[in-house]
């Protein structure tokens, strides 16, 4: 790795030369700079706005899952039919499925090797249960903090082999070529020296990118993404990246205070579900204005911990799904607040007031039964189950024994994001998304996919970049002749932040604006309209940002720098929403979207909530998006199949040997 400094409008400007910038700290980064390490490439980096920021490090469920092919057991399985399953998600590439899958055991041993405690038997089977849109039982978990101990291994082994860790450096712009079809440096915001001048901007000439930001959680107000990831999405789509299935993401409820997942005992135990005004006065248990019978309500509350993605197939006859419609309505459209409740029973008015368990419909009964938990209140039901998910709460500050827990339907994982070659390269050359900034999912994916293919994706882009993208980056007379106007432009958007400096601030509202205008148009409850109007919103908004904030003090720049891609990101997810009804697009993956002529989940809900069920007439479709110039444009693409090759042994050693894999 080179150092210099060069001089841009007056500003000095540090740029480190070197062959891979590895951006973001979470498991998918963290693996891929091992991964290129251990392939021999030493001249690499890794840029992060946090070493402790991100999903993967802050956040889990009640028991998170790692998704892989079977392992244990005498039940068959096999990688094609592992990718069939991926793939039978709808809006997937047959290529990246399989690879996805074949993968799956090589990066799941890896993660087990350096030990991340993923349990197996005296045998050494590690065995697995069957997880949402699974037909096998191969997922498996280290427990509700499974990506973050995967963060904390692969940090570890990145740490033993001194690869080289920026920490506070934040993403501001992706530099390439000028005719954006090879991204060729980063331009970034120093957070460790904003008042210096001239330590405050930060180049990186690279002749690769490894991108592993996350997804966009910024842009939702509602979200079970920690606060400290926003993602970067956006400034990729500006540099010249496409994104793929920007339509898809999954939602769920989740707590809004401390952020994490309601799924499994936290709905299994059966809490009271109630709605307050804004002040926590006029208290109601309002599931029942819209459950015809009271063992139909308790149904589906414990069902939502199986099903605790928002799925329109489960809404009608009183479905799990029924429920995020409910706090959706509640929170959004009547603006009122929603929690749960672990101190008494549904329907009862005391704590000491018993369930009648016999009105639980035969799968509810059993579970309980055999848990031994049909006995006592919520919080007596989940200390008996998971002791853990009480204990959690505790240590964030809430105790589920004394007070409610506020909730809402949240943002969790975006399934598209960035589009990716099966080496994860994506249109724009040398940049490589990985991890959930990757849009290899399609729309139903089976829980702990994601996990699986953050370490695939870094292990191919590392694999690739070892064998074909060795040579150093480019001199630098070179790169700042390609790159000085892009980072001019960036600097002047800077300035304009700036200009008002010391003036009360406003980047946190414009920041809340932009979330609730995802909320409102983008999240899991959608219409052509709503998409229409927050494009035209979030475009006017993108445009005049430079010149309508106002920083208190140098500490905000990098949250109005954040601003800018967020309302980017949004305009363009917005934009791919509006196509994708456009299109005929119905209801299907994680979202409803609104149809004059389907039908209403419920007697006593809004319209707005009418809705038809996709048959898949766009499934074997992929929506790809192109951001050009301030326009958005669409291609939809037909999935490739799942390859069936030729695979006698000779041949495929004769071209791993030749290095013809890689062609």
């Amino acid at each position: 790795m080179l150092y210099n400094t060069v001089n841009i409008m007056g500003t000095n400007i540090k740029v480190y030369s070197l062959n891979t910038v590895v951006v973001g700290t979470g498991a998918a980064g963290f693996n891929a700079a091992d991964r290129l390490y251990s392939l021999g490439q030493r001249d690499i980096a890794i840029v992060t706005e946090g070493l402790n920021m991100g999903t993967s490090r802050n956040t889990g469920s009640d028991k998170q899952t790692y998704y892989k092919l079977t392992l244990a057991g005498d039940t068959p399985d096999s990688v094609y039919e592992m990718a069939k399953t991926l793939f039978d998600g709808g809006s997937m590439h047959g290529d990246i499925a399989l690879v996805e899958a074949a993968l799956s055991g090589r990066c799941f041993y890896r993660l087990a090797d350096i030990g991340v405690p993923f349990p197996h038997n005296r045998h050494g089977e590690y065995v697995g249960y069957k997880t949402d849109h699974d037909p096998r039982q191969r997922a498996t978990s280290a427990g509700p903090l499974t990506s973050c101990y995967m963060t904390e291994r692969l940090q570890q082994q990145v740490m033993d082999k001194n690869i080289k860790i920026f920490d506070g450096y934040q993403v501001i712009g992706i530099l390439t070529n000028r005719d954006k079809t090879q991204s060729v440096g980063l331009l970034t915001l120093n957070l460790n020296a904003l008042d210096n001048e001239d330590e405050r901007y930060v180049a990186f000439n690279c002749t690769n990118i490894i991108y592993a930001t996350g997804g966009p959680a910024g842009m939702y107000g509602a979200s079970v993404y920690p606060t400290s990831q926003t993602g970067s999405t956006g400034i990729a789509l500006e540099a010249g990246a496409r994104g793929r299935n920007l339509t898809e993401s999954q939602y769920g409820i989740a707590s809004i205070k401390f952020r994490w997942n309601l799924s499994g005992t936290y709905q299994q135990v059966l809490p009271r579900y109630i709605s307050t005004d804004k002040d926590g006065n006029d208290e109601r248990e309002f599931l029942w204005d819209y459950f015809n019978e009271a063992g139909k309500l308790l149904d589906a509350v414990f069902l939502k911990g199986y099903q605790w993605p928002f799925d329109p197939r489960k809404i009608e006859n009183f479905g799990s799904s029924l429920i995020d419609i409910l706090v959706y309505n509640e929170t959004v459209i009547k603006g009122r607040r929603v929690f749960l409740d672990y101190t008494k029973n549904p329907g009862t008015n005391n704590r000491d007031e018993e369930l009648d368990f016999s009105l639980l419909g035969e799968e509810a009964y059993e579970y309980l039964e055999k848990s031994g938990a049909l006995f006592g209140t919520p919080i007596e039901r989940l200390a008996h189950m998971n002791q853990p998910a009480i204990d959690l709460y505790k240590d964030n500050g809430i105790d589920l024994a004394v007070e409610y827990l506020e909730i809402a339907v949240c943002a969790q994982h975006n399934n598209g994001g960035l589009g990716g070659n099966i080496w994860w390269e994506s249109n724009l050359k040398h940049f490589f998304p990985v991890g959930e900034v990757n849009g290899s999912h399609g729309v139903y994916r089976p829980g702990g996919s994601a996990l699986n293919s953050g370490q695939v994706g870094g292990l191919r882009a590392a694999e690739f970049i070892a064998a074909r993208y060795k040579e150093n980056p480019m001199a630098l007379d070179g790169f700042i002749n390609l790159t000085a106007d892009q980072i001019k432009e960036k600097i002047e958007l800077g300035k304009k932040f700036m200009r008002d400096k010391g003036r009360i601030s406003n980047v946190m509202d414009i920041r809340y604006n932009i979330g609730r205008r995802m909320d409102i148009a983008g999240a899991h409850i959608r219409s052509l309209e709503g998409a229409r109007q927050g494009v035209k919103e979030a475009k006017k908004m993108l445009l005049s940002l430079g010149d309508m904030t106002s920083i208190s003090s140098l500490a905000e720049l990098p949250h109005a720098y954040k601003n800018y891609d967020l309302l980017l990101t949004q305009y363009i997810y917005l934009s791919a929403i509006g196509d994708y009804i456009e299109k005929g697009g119905k209801s299907r993956g994680s979202y409803l979207v609104y149809d004059e002529n389907g039908i209403l989940p419920v007697e006593g809900l809004p319209d707005k909530f009418r809705f038809s069920l996709d048959e898949g007439q766009l499934s074997s479709m992929i929506q790809e998006v192109i951001y050009k110039e301030g326009k958005v444009y669409f291609e939809w693409d037909k999935v490739r199949p799942i390859p069936r090759g030729d695979d006698w042994f000779e041949n495929v050693w004769n071209d791993h040997r030749r290095g013809a894999i890689f062609d």
